[in-house]
């Protein structure tokens, strides 16, 4: 087995092999620290001993003694310590962990990520727990995902672990109305990890295909425990159909390629074909949902051989029933785009004004981006130009800022005569 593939196989088996521990026992540090020696262990024999028949056993078993280990230490310390202020401590009996798994024992990667999701944690700290935790990544590969210093990612990690702790939590999944409510976390988190590497919020890189990557991976795996929701299958089609484009959508200089002007054929069909078979299916038999609608609009966006052929009035349509059934200031932006190519830019440009007033949008650079790219078309160049230096002073992505700095040079400037 080559090293790439190695590597593939431990990042499956890290969620499956540390949901194991911790629902035998229970300390999540302790867990992941020994999980950590076990894959340290695998990378260093299997390439030379073969990779065992039951790989995921193999881990558990190593992890488990190092664990058994460990808290056999820590008692004789204590014990050694009570000897010397003349104190006794009760006998605590630690089992050892089988030489193989329970054959009953189950894959527990999507308790690991409901548990990542916790309501008590903020929208970072889950995403950044259920990268480190479910998708395998080290602490030091998290910090990068976030532009972060490891000595910054390391203790926000550690807190949120804490909070789960504090929390209460057991390892299980929740039920009924907790489990639903849950889930919702979790398409949303995975959703957010995937628009992170997709457009990275900052930085150098305008996309960062790992994490969309490990989003997608993720986002398989729940639909393999719940291939009857709807919603699931949606956003595993839109993150599809979205990651299809990712080869055409920069330059050879990592410079922004807007969707109008990207070369098709480099799309990646099988991709297309997955995400829209996947939607196709959902929304036929399923509720519809917000992740189903975008995934749709996804769909008629890379099903059009050209730009000019793209079904603008189906998008508006979308749109106006995504904004609906999920209103949200983002879902308003996009839809103002698709009223522009319909009905023309004054009438989407009327639709902005109430995103100014959205605390969540009123400093946003893609709200002040969206109007310049109106305001052009309206034949404001004066404004447009105006609003494309306001968006890019605002966002923290250095591609960003590059194309709005260039798309403002190539309107007249303030002073020129017809």
């Amino acid at each position: 087995m080559g090293a790439e593939d190695l590597s593939d196989l431990l990042r499956e088996l890290v969620p499956q092999v540390l949901g194991t521990l911790i629902r035998r026992y229970h300390d999540f540090d302790a867990c992941e620290d020994a999980l950590q020696e076990a894959l340290l262990a695998a990378v260093n024999q299997w390439p030379a001993e073969g990779v065992p028949d039951h790989p995921r056993g193999w881990l558990v078993t190593v992890a488990g003694r190092r664990l058994v280990d460990q808290v056999r230490g820590e008692q004789a310390r204590r014990r050694r310590e009570a000897t010397v202020v003349g104190r006794e401590l009760p006998d605590a009996r630690v089992e050892p962990a089988p030489d193989e798994p329970d054959p009953r024992d189950r894959d527990d990667t999507l308790t690991l990520l409901f548990m990542c999701c916790h309501p008590a944690l903020t929208p970072a700290s889950q995403m950044a727990l259920t990268l480190r935790a479910v998708g395998g990544l080290t602490t030091a590969e998290v910090a990068r995902a976030f532009l972060v210093p490891e000595a910054t990612m390391a203790p926000r990690i550690s807190r949120a672990k804490q909070r789960i702790r504090a929390a209460g939590t057991t390892f299980g999944l929740p039920e009924g109305e907790e489990y639903a409510a849950r889930l919702g976390t979790v398409r949303h988190v995975l959703y957010l990890i995937f628009n992170e590497g997709y457009t990275a919020s900052s930085g150098p890189d305008l996309q960062r295909p790992d994490l969309a990557a490990e989003a997608i991976r993720l986002t398989r795996g729940l639909h393999r425990f719940a291939p009857d929701d709807g919603e699931i299958a949606g956003l595993l089609a839109l993150m599809l159909l979205t990651d299809a484009r990712r080869a055409a959508r920069a330059d050879a200089d990592g410079g922004l390629i807007p969707l109008a002007e990207q070369d098709r054929a480099r799309w990646d069909t099988g991709m297309i074909e997955e995400g829209v078979g996947l939607v196709t299916d959902a929304m036929r038999r399923s509720p519809l949902g917000p992740y189903q609608l975008q995934a749709a609009i996804a769909a008629l966006h890379v099903q059009a051989p050209r730009a000019a052929d793209t079904d603008w009035p189906q998008i508006r349509f979308l749109y106006r029933v995504l904004c609906r059934i999920a209103p949200n200031p983002m879902a308003t932006l996009n839809h103002a785009v698709a009223v522009a190519k319909t009905d023309g830019p004054v009438a989407a440009l009327s639709m902005l004004s109430e995103l100014e007033s959205d605390d969540r949008m009123a400093r946003h650079h893609r709200l002040v981006a969206v109007r310049a790219h109106l305001l052009e078309l309206a034949g404001d160049a004066a404004g447009a130009r105006e609003n494309y230096l306001l968006a890019a002073r605002r966002t923290t992505s250095l591609p960003e800022q590059r194309h709005l700095r260039t798309r403002a040079a190539r309107l007249p400037p303030p002073d020129a005569t017809p």
